[in-house]
C-alpha cells in the first residue's frame, strides 16, 4: 500500500494484518520501506517485542505505546529519515 511505503507527517498510523506467528514476515514488510524514523510494536509477549525491536530498521521503536519519549533522549532515523542520531551525519 502507498501509505505503508511513504513517510507522511501527521496523525497517521498504518495497521496491517499478518498471519499468526509470522514475525519474520512482518519484519521483512516493515524493513522494505526506504524510511525508518519511528515504529511501534503492540503485543502481550515481551520477548517477542524485544526481538522485533532489535530487528526493526527504525530510529525509535515504541513498545505498547507511541510517541511517548523524553525530549533529552537521542533521536534520529534510518535510511532516508532524519539526520542520523542527535542531528549528526
Amino acid at each position: 500500500m502507498y501509505i505503508a511505503q511513504e513517510e507522511s507527517f501527521g496523525p497517521v498510523m498504518v495497521i496491517s494484518k499478518f498471519k499468526n506467528g509470522d514475525v519474520d514476515g512482518v519484519l521483512r514488510r516493515a524493513n522494505t520501506t526506504e524510511y525508518g524514523l519511528a515504529s511501534g510494536v503492540f503485543t502481550k509477549d515481551i520477548s517477542k517485542a524485544l526481538y522485533i525491536s532489535e530487528k526493526l530498521e527504525a530510529g525509535t521503536v515504541f513498545i505498547n505505546t507511541y510517541n511517548k519519549t523524553d525530549v533529552a533522549a537521542p533521536f534520529g532515523g534510518f535510511k532516508q529519515s532524519g539526520f542520523g542520531k542527535d542531528l549528526g551525519e
